[in-house]
C-alpha cells in the first residue's frame, strides 16, 4: 500500500452541540473524527490548530507514532482539552486507514468478538411522566435498556423529602416495565459522600443495572467507602482521560465498569488500552458517548472488537439534542438500525459511518455555543450538575 501524508485538517462546528475533525490525504482518503469538549468547544478548536504543526505532511497511517507524539511532544499531558483534541484526530486516522484497507477499523484492532452490540439511551430523569413516556417511546423502538439521571441538584447532605423524591422515578418504571428493562442509574457526581450510602439504600430495592459517577472523580478515592456496601455494580470513567487516570482505580478493585468516552479519553489508541486494562482487572467496558455520530462509531468499532465490552450507550433523543438528532448528519442511517436492543457489526470500511457533509457545512452556517446550566442550592451556593 502506498503511504499517504496528511495535508488538510478541517473543523466542523456544528449544532447541537458537536464539532467534526476532517483529516484529508494527499491521495484522496478521508477521515473523520469528533473532538469536542461539550461547552469548551473553541478551546479544543484552538487546541487542533495548535496540533497542526505536527499533523501535516505526516504518514498517516502511523497512528501510534501520532499519538506519542501529540500525547509526550508537549511537557503538559492529559486533562480533557488535550485528550479530547487528539481523539478526535486519533478517530480519523484509524477512519482513514480503514477506508485505504477497505476493512472496518474493529478488523485492524483484531476483528470482531461478537455479531452485534447492546444499546442503551436516555430518557431524562426530572419529571416522572416525562420518564414513563420517553421509556415506552424507547422500548417501542427496539431498546432493552436505558439509563436516566438518578437525581436532580442536591445538597452535600439532603432531606429525606428530597431522597425519597429521587427514587420515585426508577420506582415508576419498575412498576411499568418489571426486570424486562433494564435501568441504569446516573448519579453524575452530584451524590457528595456523606449522601451517597443512603441513596444506594433507596435504590437497591429497584435493582438498578448499574449506578453511574456514585461519587465524582476527584473523590474516587472514596469508593473504598462504599463498594462493598451495595450490590450493584458501580460504574465510572467518563472524566477520566487516559490509562494512567483509571490505573488507580483499576488497582483498588472498586469499579465494576470503566467508562472511557472516545472523543475525551485519547480516541480509539487509548480506550483500547484502558480497556484491555480493565480486562486484566475483570472489570467491563461499556464507552460513554452522549454526543454524535462519529463518536458512536468510534465507540462502536471498539466494542466490536473488545471481549469485556457489555453495553453503548447512544444519544438517540437525548435532552440535550433539542432540534436535532444523532445521524442527522449520516448517509447511512440504516446502519445504525436497533434489532431487538443490539446494532449490527458494522461491515463499511473505516469507521463505518458515511457523513453528508453538504448538510455538515449548511449546520456550520449555525454553528452552537452550548454550556451546561449552572445550578444552585436553595441558600445559592453551587450544586453539582
Amino acid at each position: 500500500m502506498r503511504r499517504s501524508v496528511i495535508e488538510k485538517i478541517e473543523l466542523f462546528k456544528v449544532p447541537p452541540r458537536w464539532l467534526f475533525i476532517k483529516v484529508s490525504t494527499d491521495d484522496g482518503t478521508v477521515g473523520w473524527g469528533e473532538p469536542v469538549v461539550e461547552g469548551r468547544v473553541d478551546t479544543v478548536i484552538a487546541c487542533v490548530h495548535e496540533m497542526k504543526k505536527y499533523l501535516i505532511g505526516r504518514e498517516a497511517g502511523n497512528i501510534e507514532d501520532v499519538w506519542q507524539l501529540l500525547y509526550r511532544g508537549g511537557f503538559y499531558r492529559g486533562g480533557p482539552i488535550l485528550m479530547s483534541a487528539i481523539a478526535g484526530i486519533d478517530q480519523a486516522l484509524w477512519d482513514i486507514k480503514g477506508k485505504q484497507l477497505n476493512v472496518p477499523v474493529y478488523d485492524l484492532l483484531g476483528g470482531a468478538v461478537r455479531e452485534k452490540m447492546k444499546m442503551y439511551c436516555w430518557i431524562g430523569g426530572d419529571d416522572p411522566q416525562v420518564v414513563l413516556e420517553q421509556a415506552h417511546e424507547k422500548v417501542s423502538n427496539g431498546y432493552k435498556a436505558v439509563k436516566m439521571n438518578a437525581t436532580g441538584a442536591m445538597e452535600w447532605v439532603s432531606s429525606v423529602k428530597d431522597v425519597k423524591r429521587a427514587i420515585s422515578n426508577i420506582e415508576l418504571l419498575r412498576e411499568e416495565f418489571g426486570n424486562d428493562l433494564d435501568i441504569a442509574l446516573d448519579f453524575h457526581g452530584r451524590i457528595h459522600k456523606p449522601l451517597v450510602k443512603r441513596m444506594l439504600d433507596e435504590y437497591s430495592a429497584y435493582d438498578p443495572f448499574f449506578i453511574e459517577e456514585p461519587l465524582l472523580t476527584e473523590n474516587s478515592n472514596a469508593l473504598r467507602l462504599i463498594y462493598g456496601y451495595t450490590s450493584i455494580p458501580l460504574a465510572a470513567g467518563e472524566r477520566m482521560y487516559t490509562r494512567w487516570d483509571f490505573k488507580e482505580i483499576l488497582h483498588s478493585g472498586t469499579i465494576d465498569i470503566v467508562q472511557p468516552d472516545l472523543s475525551h479519553a485519547g480516541g480509539i489508541s487509548e480506550v483500547r488500552r484502558i480497556a484491555s486494562m480493565a480486562e486484566a482487572h475483570d472489570v467491563a467496558l461499556a464507552p460513554h458517548c452522549p454526543l454524535g455520530p462519529i463518536s458512536l462509531a468510534a465507540s462502536l468499532q471498539v466494542d466490536f472488537a473488545t471481549p469485556n465490552a457489555i453495553i453503548q450507550e447512544s444519544s438517540l433523543g437525548i435532552h440535550y439534542n433539542e432540534g436535532y438528532n444523532l445521524l442527522d448528519y449520516v448517509s447511512n442511517p440504516e446502519d445504525f438500525n436497533l434489532e431487538d436492543g443490539y446494532i449490527k457489526t458494522f461491515t463499511k470500511p473505516g469507521l463505518g459511518v458515511e457523513i453528508d457533509e453538504y448538510r455538515l457545512k449548511e449546520a456550520q452556517k449555525i454553528k452552537h455555543d452550548w454550556s451546561n446550566p449552572i445550578w444552585r442550592n436553595k441558600d445559592n451556593s453551587i450544586a453539582e450538575w
